[in-house]
């Protein structure tokens, strides 16, 4: 099971997170993932440019990059008497592809609030979405989350190929509901899929395909309440996996404990 959960972690992740090409991303990556898995908590002064510096390998200048970009992402806050601190985690920018990334790199027990919380929100945008999608969908987008679904059923079982289908899907909708606010959000959809992805059973797939149908037919009936509702029962699908799921995980803690 945890080998199983630490490959869906990286799966796809990479699409939208900062690139680790330069050294200042890697310090990114590295720095950034220590803040929000509370490697460094909360209100912790980070060491000189020095020492960070050397504990990193890199230059002042990749260093001072990486920060920047951390700084942006709402981690950390720099002062020129105080030094650089770590922000409090209600100011962080939750919705961030790589906040997101990392969350999914924490603890078990921060793994299963992310999860609820990741299912919680995605309950209240794409409902409205699909509902939203239903009406203003243009014909040429209708065909985008009809193409994506016939992608999906194509690859049936194989997870390799039904993950980036699932995400189009998923991703069109947003782009259909016509909403400049709920486009972007298609990180945040990104992660709840791949922390999960990897772990669904061949049965569970095909139920899920069905009700996937079920959005796809009510958007292109322009059922706006028949959109709404079918995606809320695709979410439940998913509230019933991820319960499902944890409980597997406590079930290996308390094996191996």
């Amino acid at each position: 099971m945890d080998n199983e959960w630490k490959g869906a972690r990286g799966l796809h992740m990479n699409q939208r997170t900062y690139s680790t090409r330069s050294l200042h991303g890697q310090v990114v990556h590295e720095l950034g993932r220590r803040i929000v898995t509370g490697d460094i908590g909360e209100g912790a002064v980070l060491p000189n440019e020095t020492e960070l510096g050397a504990s990193f390998d890199v230059s002042r200048t990749a260093l001072r990059e990486g920060i920047k970009v951390l700084t942006a992402k709402g981690l950390l806050a720099s002062r020129t008497r105080t030094g650089t601190r770590v922000r409090p985690r209600s100011e962080w920018n939750m919705l961030d592809p790589d906040i997101l990334a990392w969350r999914l790199n924490s603890d078990d027990q921060q793994i299963e609030k992310f999860i609820q919380d990741l299912v919680e929100f995605r309950q209240a945008i794409e409902p409205l979405a699909a509902s939203l999608a239903a009406e203003r969908a243009t014909d040429e987008q209708i065909a985008e989350i009809e193409q994506a679904y016939e992608a999906m059923a194509e690859a049936s079982d194989d997870v390799d190929a039904a993950v980036e289908p699932d995400l189009r899907f998923h991703h069109a909708i947003l782009q259909a509901s016509g909403n400049e606010l709920l486009a972007p959000l298609g990180a945040l959809i990104e992660t709840a899929l791949t922390a999960s992805f990897r772990m669904v059973s061949p049965a569970f797939k095909v139920d899920v395909l069905a009700v996937h149908k079920s959005v796809l037919d009510a958007i292109k009936a322009r059922d706006a309440r028949g959109a709404w509702k079918a995606m809320f029962t695709l979410l439940d699908h998913a509230i019933a996996f991820n319960t499902a799921m944890l409980e597997e995980m406590r079930k290996a803690q308390h094996t191996n404990a």
